[in-house]
């Protein structure tokens, strides 16, 4: 080429042609896929190496690609686990996705939840009812009056206060409760009735719901039994009306029922009959007579070493539920009436109460209690004496004429 003449300039790069790239990317695409399937192929098992082969051969051996780790390396490496891959779901683009439906409730389900709802509210509005319905008698006061005012008769104001308290808990009855305080003469039975008569005019703020018969009084011996049954169910039916009306638990105490003639005890025994109008069942009926004292008495003198000494709890309570067992099947023989009364025995009182009751009507007489003018008057009386203890014969029914003596 000549100096002088001008070099041509430099060609423009030309593409290539598709019958060039065409294979090319054939080859990459299958030197890719090559790769993916060795990888997924699983490792052989580990060969122990020939100290006599040489190297090379236990490298072909043991993997079928260069690697740059020796022969001891790949035996101690550890074979991989495969994953499997959870196939994704595709949803088109175009569709709708749903997910999964849910249980429908069905309507019975739900009125059992109402229904539950509806037993648990009036349980509630139940109890709060007969928490109510016994505030209303004030019961805690009436036994604190009873423990304070009646001596030597722990347990038979503690069983009185129980069944008032159960029997009270709810205004709506199916019969009424009949209470039966049965022991000897002097034992503070009439006394705990006129207290029982006092606390529930108070409570019930209207004595005419509160009704006191004495067989010695309204019922005397000249007197018909026929006219007295019929005096006594008419008084009876006005206090259950009167009370039906202010919607109140009435009080009837009859003292001396064992002078009661067996008609009156025939209208009573009628007037606690289930069979009754509702107003009949909502009443107390409280029975103070001297029936079965010598029961009691036979039964405190038997035990009087046993009550002297220090039981417990399970066997007092064994020795007074004989003791209402026994007057109980002694007292249905008389009548059927005390088949369904709560029996309540009043026990001997002891030397020690007959001189807090001489104490008790001296200080309410305006005279000095003294301890030592109280024991001689007590000393005066006649007593049981059995194991080292003195049970007085007429309770404290003496003590009244006695102070007015002084």
């Amino acid at each position: 080429m000549d100096r002088g003449q001008s070099s041509p300039e430099p060609a423009a790069p030309v593409a290539p042609s598709p019958s060039v790239t065409a294979p090319v990317r054939a080859v990459v695409r299958l030197r890719h896929q090559v790769r993916l399937l060795r990888k997924r192929r699983p490792t052989p098992p580990a060969v122990e190496p020939d100290p006599g082969a040489a190297a090379p051969r236990v490298l072909r051996e043991q993997a079928q690609f260069f690697t740059f780790d020796g022969p001891a390396e790949l035996a101690s490496r550890p074979a991989r686990k495969r994953r499997r891959r959870s196939r994704l779901v595709l949803y088109p683009e175009t569709s709708r996705k749903f997910g999964p439906r849910a249980e429908r409730q069905s309507r019975a389900q739900r009125c059992l939840l109402l229904l539950v709802a509806i037993v648990g509210f009036q349980v509630l509005n139940a109890i709060e009812n007969l928490d109510d319905n016994a505030l209303r008698y004030d019961l805690d006061g009436l036994e604190k009056t009873l423990q304070r005012a009646v001596l030597g008769q722990p347990a038979a104001t503690g069983r009185l206060v129980a069944l008032l308290r159960e029997y009270l808990a709810t205004h709506v009855h199916s019969r009424p409760l009949l209470l039966a305080l049965h022991g000897p003469s002097g034992v503070g039975k009439s006394h705990v009735g006129r207290l029982l008569a006092r606390h529930f005019r108070a409570v019930l703020e209207d004595g005419a719901l509160v009704l006191q018969y004495h067989a010695r009084h309204h019922c005397p011996a000249p007197r018909a039994a026929a006219g007295c049954r019929e005096e006594l169910a008419r008084r009876v039916a006005d206090v259950l009306a009167r009370a039906e009306a202010e919607e109140k638990t009435p009080l009837l105490v009859l003292d001396d029922a064992e002078l009661l003639p067996p008609a009156l005890l025939d209208e009573l025994h009628g007037l606690l009959q289930p069979q009754r109008p509702p107003r009949f069942h909502n009443a107390v009926y409280v029975l103070l007579s001297g029936a079965g004292g010598a029961e009691v008495t036979r039964f405190v003198l038997q035990n009087a070493s046993r009550s002297g000494r220090a039981d417990g709890p399970e066997e007092l309570r064994a020795a007074e539920e004989e003791l209402r067992a026994s007057l109980r099947a002694l007292l249905i023989r008389q009548h059927p009436l005390w088949e369904a009364a709560a029996i309540v025995p009043f026990l001997l009182l002891d030397k020690r109460d007959v001189v807090n009751c001489f104490r008790d009507e001296m200080a309410g007489e305006g005279f000095f209690p003294e301890q030592a003018r109280a024991e001689l008057l007590a000393a005066q009386l006649s007593y049981y004496r059995v194991a080292g203890r003195e049970f007085a014969v007429t309770g404290c029914k003496q003590v009244v004429a006695t102070v007015n003596l002084l």
